[in-house]
């Protein structure tokens, strides 16, 4: 239900969904990944039409620009000072009636679906920005990110949370290469609720070595619980580097880990909590587990045509499932290494062009 045009609720499952602006960076990838038939927990986007709609309807749309602009100019305690106070009006605003009922009703909807069989669906919810995927102006890990909310009435609570984070010190003290008029423009922001994952393993990916452009590389880091402790930085990952066409495991950095991010029985929220004795000193991944994982990221990158950042989770029954995809950030706009300097060799050639390098010879590119 909706007072304009656009919906308030998208599922990424829709085919609407796919392409759509409404649904912000982070979720728009994962309404693509679904639609191309990958392995993502199901889930709904609380569209950035919604944002405004709440922004109107609780009479803060203005002060909210005046608020960005001021931000612009001022010094750390005044912009934390103007964060604060925004930030707190947003999470007490009322919920407009109809995107509530949108909001219930969808979420309803998705434990129902789930087959859980059990009211109380643990979900994550999580901001997804339209600023992030500006050009020279990424704002991926700015915003909010909230693991195993249940219930409809903390859903609802944490989506006002998500929108409060636009106005979070941590947004409003970002300066990115960007044109002035990017950085001030008037950004929505979508959440996505969705389907947590019971991780035993989880963890990121990169279709590149992070640390030195190697396109013919592809890494894993990992660690046993949620993926919160390797992209939070609570855990020291284990790390696996793989060669992309041959997938051999070229080398293995095993972290031992005595704790992890899961659910703490006596609060029922997300911590850090021990990990089984058997498991401490044990590699988080089998060598099965980390080829799956390569060749997913592999596919993955082929689909979308560039190297990507991939969160990913393994189930305790060891179904792979994919989290969250971006663009990598931090390579896309150097030229990359040479990769095969002067081949001695057809193979060579071919491994080359198979991690997607030209081959230079003296000053000729091949």
């Amino acid at each position: 239900m909706t007072t304009t045009e656009t919906p308030f609720v998208l599922r990424i499952d829709d085919p609407a969904a796919v392409g759509s602006p409404l649904l912000g960076g982070k979720f728009g990838s994962l309404a693509e990944m679904t639609a191309a038939g990958f392995a993502v927990p199901p889930g709904f986007g609380i569209t950035t039409t919604a944002y405004r709609h709440f922004l109107e309807e609780s009479g803060l749309a203005d002060a909210a620009r005046t608020v960005r602009a001021e931000a612009r100019g001022a010094d750390l305690a005044r912009i934390q000072e103007l964060s604060s106070a925004f930030t707190a009006e947003i999470e007490a605003a009322a919920m407009p009636p109809a995107l509530e009922e949108a909001i219930r009703g969808s979420y309803a909807e998705l434990e129902e679906r789930s087959g859980s069989g059990s009211a109380g669906l643990a979900v994550a919810v999580r901001s997804s920005g339209e600023s992030e995927d500006l050009a020279g102006a990424s704002f991926a890990g700015q915003y909010d990110t909230f693991l195993w909310i249940r219930g409809a009435d903390d859903v609802l609570t944490h989506v006002r949370r998500c929108w409060a984070g636009m106005f979070g010190p941590a947004v409003l003290t970002y300066r990115p290469e960007a044109t002035a008029e990017a950085v001030l423009a008037d950004h929505g922001i979508c959440v996505g609720v969705q389907q947590m994952v019971e991780a035993r393993s989880a963890g990121v990916m990169f279709t590149l070595d992070p640390v030195t452009g190697d396109r013919s590389k592809v890494v894993v880091e990992g660690c046993w619980g949620l993926g919160e402790g390797v992209v939070g930085g609570g855990v020291t990952p284990s790390r696996f580097v793989v060669d992309k066409v041959t997938f051999e495991i070229v080398r293995r950095e095993l972290s031992p880990q005595e704790s992890a991010y899961g659910v703490d029985p006596a609060t029922g929220t997300v911590g850090l909590v021990p990990v089984a004795e058997a498991r401490r000193a044990a590699p988080c991944l089998a060598d099965e587990e980390i080829d799956t994982l390569v060749k997913l990221a592999k596919r993955i990158e082929q689909h979308r045509g560039a190297p990507q950042d991939i969160e990913w989770a393994v189930s305790e029954a060891g179904d792979v499932h994919v989290l969250q995809v971006r663009p990598e950030t931090v390579w896309a706009h150097r030229r990359a290494e040479q990769l095969v300097a002067q081949p001695k060799s057809a193979v060579g050639h071919v491994l080359a062009r198979f991690s997607g390098m030209g081959v230079t010879s003296g000053n000729r590119t091949s």
